[in-house]
């Protein structure tokens, strides 16, 4: 197994990396994984995996574009595993994240982008690391294309994904997201929904006809939490300023 580098502050975790090849997309990925500060100490801990994992762990291009989700991690002295996986780049990264093609932006291969993290990532994680490999204590996590990719994910793999976090999702780019949770009959996991009402004039109706379809669909309306931020744009200053809560209450019990 994979064990932290060690660092000399105190209630600091560690993030490693490694590269992991994808069949299913026919390249390569490069995989960041933050380890909790008390990695060594616990047998095993939930996951989640996040997309854009190089603006997630500081390995963006420009800072402004970085979650910097370790500083966060280890303000919160987290007791989770988070799995970034990197993104396509331009060529790739809408094709991986939308389930449907658009006209206009083609798209519509993550059947392919999930098959590579459930038949070959997971396994990969939850062989070398010390993961809870349960469906509660899974989470996919994302924003714009990849709060798209995310909610989709637990509409098709409940049996994997118990919880996501859903960011400024991308439903606009096709109805059929909506086709699909109309033949949903069940949803079992839990789901938080957060944008800003600053993004675009299809985001917060498109998110609360969601939500709507969503609610018919649960036993308890606790499974669903939507947090509309004022003054919020569809940037990443949005979405790693609201990634604590988003955490806490994924997490929570």
């Amino acid at each position: 197994m994979f064990s932290p580098k060690k660092s000399n502050a105190k209630d600091k975790g560690a993030v490693t990396e490694f590269i992991i090849e994808a069949p299913q997309l026919g390249r390569e990925k490069t995989i960041w994984v933050y380890l909790p500060h008390n990695y060594d100490e616990k047998e095993r801990f939930p996951v989640i995996y996040m997309h854009d994992g190089q603006n997630v762990f500081d390995h963006a291009e420009s800072l402004k574009r970085e979650w910097h989700l370790e500083e966060k991690l280890n303000d919160l002295h987290s007791e989770a595993i988070i799995v970034g996986i990197e993104h396509g780049g331009d060529k790739h990264r809408i094709d991986e994240m939308t389930p449907y093609p658009n006209d206009t932006h083609g798209g519509g291969h993550a059947d392919d982008y999930l098959d590579f993290i459930i038949n070959t990532l997971k396994p990969y994680v939850d062989e070398n690391f010390k993961t809870l490999t349960n469906k509660e204590n899974t989470t996919i996590f994302g924003s714009s294309v990849g709060g798209l990719i995310s909610f989709y994910a637990l509409l098709k793999h409940p049996e994997v994904f118990g919880n996501a976090g859903v960011f400024s999702p991308s439903f606009w780019f096709s109805d059929d997201i909506y086709r699909l949770i109309e033949r949903v009959e069940k949803i079992d996991g839990r789901v938080y929904f957060m944008a800003g009402d600053h993004e675009s004039q299809a985001m917060i109706p498109d998110l609360e006809k969601m939500e709507e379809l969503v609610m018919g669909r649960v036993d308890d309306p606790k499974q669903i939490h939507k947090k509309i931020v004022h003054n919020g744009h569809h940037n990443e200053k949005l979405w790693r300023t609201q990634f604590k809560d988003a955490y806490l209450w994924l997490l929570g019990d």
